[in-house]
């Protein structure tokens, strides 16, 4: 069913004031610190105080002057952030009232209104098995609308996962380091070596978001299930032990090859679930790293 205008433009104003609301209450801070500007530029000299670093002595000014003059620096503070959204197929699936996409949608907004809150651009690129939409990064709060809009309303003409194309893509259209969030469920593979690659360069950060009947699907006997990015049907006994125990070992196997993978590629993984608020571990996540612990 097509949602209309009037309801996408409610969801926005509901998602915007309750991810603005946790911006200014707890994660502004916290994301400033999180993320370093991209080093030191000079700002002016002034002359030599009592306590200053005699390594800072601009000794073409001093030799001038006649006296002692240091040289100021400040943190080049602004930073370039992309969010990549992805928006196959499987993120459609959604227990409790919310999908894994819609989750997606919100963490993405709180995201991008932590970024501008610290004058930060921020860019957005959606991908299915393609790339679906590129918005480069402005700032702003009326650019932020429009991400979340186009997040929302995106009707992606690829239903599986190709994050080796998405990370290619942003190595392409991006040359200064940035601060990238992926979000995804990480039902795909062969991303592993752009990635690395990648985060050599830019601080990227992976966010799962997964659903708790994904994760421990109830015993209810037989049932038809569809993939969703396939398309295929097949009858299952949910209620079969040997069923049961080869499914969670296939999905234990996909989640222990994504976090090895982010780990060899020394990148951060946040692992959320659609079924569960998000704000505390998000929160937790963005003081540990403002600490420097890396999780």
């Amino acid at each position: 069913m097509t949602t209309s205008t009037s309801e996408i433009l409610k969801r926005i104003r509901r998602i915007e004031i309750r991810t603005r609301r946790l911006v200014n209450d707890s994660l502004a801070g916290e994301y400033h610190s999180m993320f370093k500007g991209r080093g030191m530029e000079f700002s002016e000299v002034r002359e030599y105080q009592r306590g200053d670093d005699v390594r800072a002595i601009d000794w073409n000014v001093t030799a001038r002057m006649g006296s002692p003059f240091v040289k100021q620096f400040v943190e080049e503070r602004e930073l370039t952030v992309h969010i990549l959204f992805d928006a196959s197929a499987s993120g459609l699936y959604g227990s409790f009232g919310q999908r894994k996409k819609d989750m997606a949608a919100e963490v993405s907004a709180l995201l991008a209104f932590s970024a501008i809150s610290n004058q930060d651009k921020v860019g957005l690129i959606i991908f299915s098995d393609e790339v679906e939409t590129y918005i480069p990064p402005k700032k702003g709060r009326e650019h932020v609308l429009r991400l979340i809009r186009e997040v929302l309303m995106v009707q992606p003409r690829g239903r599986s996962s190709n994050l080796q194309g998405a990370l290619s893509f942003l190595g392409k259209i991006t040359t200064k380091r940035s601060v990238v969030f992926l979000l995804s469920d990480f039902f795909t593979s062969g991303y592993e070596r752009t990635l690395t690659v990648l985060n050599r360069k830019h601080d990227i950060v992976a966010v799962s978001i997964r659903d708790g009947l994904e994760q421990d699907p109830p015993s209810v006997g037989l049932v038809r299930m569809r993939d969703l990015e396939t398309g295929s049907e097949i009858l299952v006994d949910t209620s079969d032990p040997a069923t049961r125990q080869r499914y969670l070992t296939h999905l234990n196997a996909i989640d222990t090859a994504t976090r090895s993978s982010m780990t060899r590629a020394d990148v951060d993984l946040l692992e959320l679930r659609a079924d569960q608020p998000y704000e505390k571990p998000l929160t937790l996540f963005f003081a540990a790293r403002a600490r420097g612990i890396r999780v």
